[in-house]
């Protein structure tokens, strides 16, 4: 398979600057082989693409596309601790938060929009395990917030179930 920076520019996609903090922590950490990524909201160019609870002020689709947004400043922030997005050998596991209505069931498609992108990236590499879960509210207001952990040591074990 072609290279994630290669793939990047097949797709058309540019990786966006590491998103600064807005609280007292930093954007990803690396321990070992493994990298793990700060919460990361759904911005472009330092504005959130949409606010507000899915399911109340928020529709799925745009929830899907804040998703994939946001998935793609998780995947900047690994890469800048990584050496570069094509250090990043599997995507190990996502969490999804989406604030959302309380009555609101529809999490797994939320994170659809950012596991098609991590698959899109990556290919195989970028099949993971996932968490999507709903919250009250998150930071800023903001609809979904994707956390990542990835690997770029030697390849990980993966065990199908």
């Amino acid at each position: 398979m072609t290279q994630p920076s290669g793939r990047l520019a097949e797709l058309g996609i540019s990786l966006p600057a590491v998103a600064a903090p807005v609280a007292s922590y930093v954007p990803a950490v690396r321990c070992g082989d493994l990298v793990f990524s700060s919460g990361q909201l759904p911005s472009v160019e330092g504005q959130l693409i949409a606010t507000g609870r899915v399911g109340a002020e928020v529709s799925v689709e745009t929830a899907a596309a804040c998703a994939r947004a946001a998935a793609l400043n998780a995947v900047a922030a690994v890469a800048a601790q990584a050496g570069g997005v094509d250090a990043i050998e599997h995507v190990v596991k996502m969490v999804v938060f989406v604030a959302c209505a309380s009555d609101f069931t529809g999490q797994p498609q939320v994170g659809n929009g950012a596991s098609a992108v991590l698959q899109e990236i990556f290919g195989s590499s970028g099949e993971h395990a996932r968490s999507a879960v709903g919250v009250a509210s998150l930071p800023l207001n903001a609809p979904v917030e994707i956390e990542l952990i990835v690997a770029v040591g030697a390849q990980p074990t993966v065990h199908a179930v």
